[in-house]
């Protein structure tokens, strides 16, 4: 059996196990611990617990010691010195006009190298700028690239919930998220409204894609037909937060349903609505045509006292229209002529 610990070295940042030997260690004890870069301190983020060997992850480093006053003392001069290799690098990178974002810098434990963080669009030639710091600094330097993401997770916000970030609060790993996520949820495709500060999707869209995913499977798809109350019907909307559906008749009629009573056939009763309407599965009372005033006449029947009026075929005219004289032949000729004429090509220039 072997003893581990999960440690972090930031908050909401990645855990990482070490072996805690033979320490007692609570969570939130700050330890240092040995990294591949170099000494560390980190926060203890549970209590340590035995593992079999083979199950325990290979390459694992080891918890030194406790930090002392002196390590955490050494810990807050490396973070004021490094505002000032931030400050530093960045005026150098406006002085070199470079296209790129500088985010952060950091100093390792022991001083023995900085680390800065930036951002870009593409890949940065910055051997120049390297040199530049390590001859200010005298000290290893190390430029990583990140992304929009990370550069969040680091600066940190307010998000449009109100609340800080989720990515520099708790969360440790960054899960993917797909507008699928938000179509499932019923939310309003507005890139304003379901983008984060980093400016993609909201990390917050797939905490509860699984709920409705499950609450989506137990009602029945908009446009499929069902029966409610003898009557077919077609389903138009869904609630899936209520567990219910729309569904809308023939007649326009709409009534609201839960799937216990699309089994049994049985409508809501509020489903009327206050329109006096007779609700969903009976049937609706026949309406009488009005009949209009002063008449007696009946289906099929002659009103008392009319008349019939014989319809009787206009006279044929007298005389007949004499059909039109024929045109002589000089006159057909003249008209085949015309003819002829019209039908010739215009000459080219």
């Amino acid at each position: 059996m072997i003893r581990i610990v999960p440690v972090k070295f930031r908050i909401a940042g990645k855990h990482y196990t070490f072996k805690s030997l033979d320490l007692e260690l609570r969570t939130g004890d700050q330890v240092v611990v040995e990294t591949d870069r170099g000494r560390a301190l980190g926060i203890v983020v549970s209590a340590p617990r035995e593992v079999p060997e083979s199950d325990a992850p290979d390459g694992l480093k080891t918890v030194l010691r406790l930090a002392t006053d002196e390590d955490r003392a050494l810990a807050d001069t490396n973070a004021a010195r490094e505002e000032e290799a931030f400050r530093f690098c960045l005026q150098r990178i406006h002085e070199r006009k470079m296209e790129m974002k500088l985010v952060r810098a950091e100093y390792l434990f022991d001083g023995s190298k900085i680390v800065f963080f930036f951002t870009a669009d593409g890949r940065v030639d910055f051997r120049e700028l390297v040199k530049d710091l390590a001859h200010h600094f005298h000290t290893r330097i190390e430029m990583r690239q990140i992304g929009v993401r990370d550069e969040a997770k680091l600066t940190g916000g307010i998000g449009i919930c109100g609340r800080e970030l989720c990515c520099c609060t708790f969360l440790t790993d960054f899960a993917p998220v797909s507008v699928r996520m938000a179509k499932e949820q019923g939310l309003a495709l507005n890139p304003s409204k379901i983008s984060g500060q980093c400016g993609r999707l909201l990390c917050c869209l797939n905490y509860e894609f699984e709920t409705y995913c499950a609450l989506r499977k137990a009602l029945p798809k908009s446009g499929r037909k069902v029966q409610v109350g003898g009557r077919e019907a077609e389903v138009v909307g869904q609630n899936l937060l209520g567990q219910s559906v729309t569904v809308r008749f023939a007649d326009g009629q709409k009534a609201q349903v839960t799937p216990a009573q699309l089994e049994k056939g049985e409508p809501q009763a509020a489903a009327a609505g206050a329109s006096g309407q007779p609700a969903a599965g009976e049937p609706e009372p026949r309406r009488e045509r009005p009949q209009r005033e002063g008449t007696g006449r009946q289906r099929g029947g002659k009103a008392p006292g009319d008349r019939q009026k014989k319809r009787t075929r206009p006279a044929p005219a007298e005389q007949a229209q004499e059909p039109a004289a024929e045109p002589s032949d000089a006159e057909a000729a003249k008209t085949a002529k015309k003819r002829s004429r019209s039908r010739r090509r215009p000459r080219r220039k």
